[in-house]
This record gives structure tokens, C-alpha cells and sequence, in this order.
């Protein structure tokens, strides 16, 4: 029936029932064979022509592609963010966006857990010891006890909250738009963003990258944490002046962070925050799950054939 494109990463690999339900209907796949979750525009504007919808990873999609792209009806974003993808001019062009909501949000929520516990105990600093055959203990701390902060209460946040119960940790959050009556469902206490931000031991971040929330954590926003806080952000790079992040960690403004998102990316070998000694950088990585890449991709090959089969799919961001 059509040509998919297909940028996200991995997909022959791990997609095997999503690539079998679109060649089902009828779709020829173009998918990219390389590690990493995008194309140049150059390579779009190779095949964009011809193409009738698009499964996308980490690419740019604005109106220079959109001009040149005639038979595009639908780009599935493979996850949830759609900052890459300009929304309002793709509507302009008839061209539906859809996302993946809740289908990676436990493998994001599993890993933010897992970078709590590993920038708390020194897991990456102990284990490069190691590797220079130094036997060098410890002492780290423990979540339980602590007041973590949710920046953001949607579906991730939910569930870093829900296994945060069994750490026996204090859970405050604010969100842009507050629901006490949920919050409680999970044991947390939604509270304003500047007591969120004095108040934290570990700050988690898990709101949506927009113009509102560019470098929402800043020099300022550092300066009102405790000097023993950490941040957490498996959420998007841009929310966090990373300029700033790093004065802060190098001058004692806070005490560590862990980050799987960057403002500019992939991150070179050179970037300043990778010579700060109380970090933690992952590439990106939180919903490569083999477990998450299942999820998203039926949901997103669904969409795609819903939209190109003239029917109304679930998840519709335009």
C-alpha cells in the first residue's frame, strides 16, 4: 500500500512482530540499519518523497521536510516526546503526528531509580577504582529517608513514585497542572516548584520540553537546592542549563547528578560535564528496553496503519 520510513533505531532487531504487522497491511519498510535513533536531513531528503508515513527516533522534522515530502500522511514519534517534530506546521501540511504515551514510561521510571541508587552509593566512581586495582571503599547514602522531588506528576513521575513507596522515602512533586487527590494515591505531597527545589534531596525531573521549561533548571534554581542534593534527569537535556549544571557541581552548589538527557547530542568526549567527578552520564538510554521497544512499536506500527487505512488513531498529538 506504502512506503514507511522508519529512523528509530534497532528495529529490525527488536521490532520483529511491529515489521511483520505493516508489511501485513501491504507496506514496504525503509529502516535504518545503524546504532543510533536519527537521520541527517540529507538522508530523509533522500526518500522522503515517496514515503507515506514514518516511524522516527531522534530526527528533526520541520517544514523544509515537510515541503518536499508530497505523500506524507503520518509521523509516529517512537516514544512519547515530540520535540523534535514541528506539530503545528505538520497539521498545516495534513500530516498527523502520534506518540507511544505509557508504552517506555516503566523502563524511563526503572532507570531513573537506578541512577537514584547509583550516583547515592558512588556505583561508577567505586567501579573505575576497580579497574585500577584499587581496593577503595566508600561511604554513600541510602534513599530511604530522604525528601525526593518529582519535577513534573505525569505517567513516568507516577511510577518512579509508586516504587518509591517501598524505599520508604519522602515524595513531594509540583506539576503544571496539580492533582492533589491523585498525588495522595501515591503518597505524595504536591507542593510549589521553589519548596520542591529547597526542600529535595534528590530532584527527579519529568516534565516535557517546551519553551516554558528551556533551562527551567538554572543558576538560580541550583542556588536555592541543598548543597547536598542531586538531580536526577531522564526527562530532556534542554530543561537543564547544562553551563550552570556544571558550575554547581564543581563549585559544591549541589552535590551530584545523573543525567540520560543532554542539550546537545550524542555528547562528545570533550563536553565539560563528563570532567565533573560527581556525575553519572548515560547516553540516552532510558527506553531501550527490550521490553519498551516491543510496546512502542506495536503501538505506533497500529497508529501508522490506522492513519494510512483512513481511520483515527489512538494517539494524536495534532
Amino acid at each position: 500500500m506504502g512506503k514507511i520510513l522508519i529512523t528509530a533505531s534497532h528495529y529490525e532487531e527488536l521490532c520483529q512482530d511491529a515489521k511483520c504487522m505493516l508489511e501485513a497491511h501491504g507496506h514496504e519498510l525503509i529502516i535504518n540499519k545503524s546504532d543510533m535513533p536519527y537521520y541527517t536531513y540529507e538522508q530523509i531528503a533522500q526518500v522522503i518523497g515517496d514515503v507515506d508515513g514514518a516511524v522516527v527516533g531522534l530526527d528533526d522534522w520541520t517544514e523544509d521536510i515537510f515541503k518536499i515530502a508530497s505523500k506524507l500522511k503520518v509521523i509516529a514519534k517512537f516514544g512519547v516526546g515530540v520535540d523534535n517534530i514541528d506539530i503545528r506546521k505538520a497539521k498545516e501540511y495534513g500530516i498527523k503526528v502520534i506518540n507511544a504515551p505509557g508504552q517506555n514510561s516503566n523502563a524511563v521510571a526503572e532507570l531513573t531509580i537506578g541512577l537514584m541508587i547509583g550516583v547515592l552509593r558512588g556505583i561508577i566512581p567505586l567501579h573505575k577504582k576497580m579497574e585500577n586495582g584499587e581496593w577503595v571503599r566508600r561511604v554513600g547514602h541510602e534513599i530511604k529517608g530522604k525528601t525526593i522531588g518529582l519535577l513534573g506528576f505525569g505517567a513516568i513521575a507516577r511510577l518512579v513514585a509508586e516504587k518509591l513507596m517501598r524505599f520508604d522515602a519522602e515524595v513531594i512533586a509540583c506539576d503544571l497542572y496539580p492533582d492533589e487527590e491523585l498525588a495522595a494515591e501515591y503518597g505524595v505531597t504536591i507542593v510549589h516548584e521553589k519548596e520542591l527545589l529547597s526542600r529535595s534531596d534528590i530532584i527527579s525531573v519529568h516534565i516535557p520540553a517546551s519553551e516554558k521549561t528551556y533551562h527551567l533548571l538554572d543558576e538560580e534554581a541550583f542556588g536555592r537546592m541543598k548543597d547536598d542534593a542531586y538531580i536526577i534527569n531522564c526527562a530532556r537535556g534542554s530543561i537543564i542549563d547544562t553551563d550552570a549544571l556544571c558550575r554547581a557541581l564543581k563549585n559544591g552548589t549541589i552535590a551530584g547528578a545523573a543525567l540520560d538527557a543532554f542539550e546537545a547530542e550524542p555528547l562528545t568526549k570533550d563536553a565539560e560535564i563528563l570532567a565533573c567527578n560527581n556525575v553519572i552520564c548515560t547516553p540516552h538510554t532510558g527506553a531501550e528496553t527490550y521490553e519498551a521497544y516491543r510496546n512502542v512499536s506495536m503501538c505506533t506500527a497500529k497508529g501508522v496503519i490506522d492513519v494510512l487505512e483512513d481511520r483515527e488513531p489512538e494517539y494524536c498529538t495534532n
